[in-house]
């Protein structure tokens, strides 16, 4: 749980204005929308000059095998795992999205949104691997909204609280700890 989700510029204007501040600094450089996949290269926040600016990264940590990439950490057990504990403490990121997908156990493919809003943002954390940054989705135990789908579910952050999660170290345990907004979902 979370192999993909989408990103979507026509669908949400924060993504939109997100994606000009992007394209201000790094001018040219290809990444993906519309559906994301593990090693897409895609857009994400994290802390620049004091607050949240987007930059370029890819999803997925290389595996130690360097056979495919890592690309969810347990909120739960992030501080106890050697790959992921110093990048929750000095690496959080956040990933802008218009949603994420899961399957049922019928293999119905669903997407999942924030009601009222057309952008989601997921609690990440992100780490270099030969000069490339790479990040990973963290996630939760799913709530009522999402266990009938699958029993995990990204952590979501809300708009506001963007910057407490990149910069505020004392409000990572509570953030990491809470139960999820409920979501809504259609079928796709």
């Amino acid at each position: 749980m979370c192999g993909r989700y989408n990103f979507t510029v026509e669908q949400s204007e924060e993504i939109r204005e997100l994606l000009d501040k992007l394209n201000a600094k790094v001018r040219g450089k290809i990444f993906n929308t519309g559906e994301i996949f593990p090693t897409h290269q895609v857009p994400v926040l994290i802390e620049e000059e004091n607050q949240a600016s987007p930059v370029l990264s890819i999803w997925g940590f290389p595996k130690f095998d360097k056979k495919g990439v890592i690309i969810n950490a347990r909120s739960e057990t992030v501080f106890e795992k050697k790959t992921f504990r110093d990048s929750v403490i000095n690496r959080r990121c956040v990933i802008p999205s218009t949603g994420f997908y899961e399957w049922d156990s019928e293999k119905r493919k669903f997407l999942f949104k924030l009601e009222g809003t057309n952008t989601l943002y997921m609690a990440g954390i992100f780490s270099y691997y030969q000069d490339e940054m790479r990040f990973v989705i963290l996630t939760t135990q799913a709530n009522e909204s999402m266990k009938d789908v699958h029993n995990r579910m990204p952590l979501v952050i809300y708009k506001h609280e963007i910057e407490t999660w990149i910069l505020d170290d004392k409000a990572t345990g509570d953030i990491l700890n809470r139960v999820p907004p409920m979501l809504i979902r259609e079928q796709v």
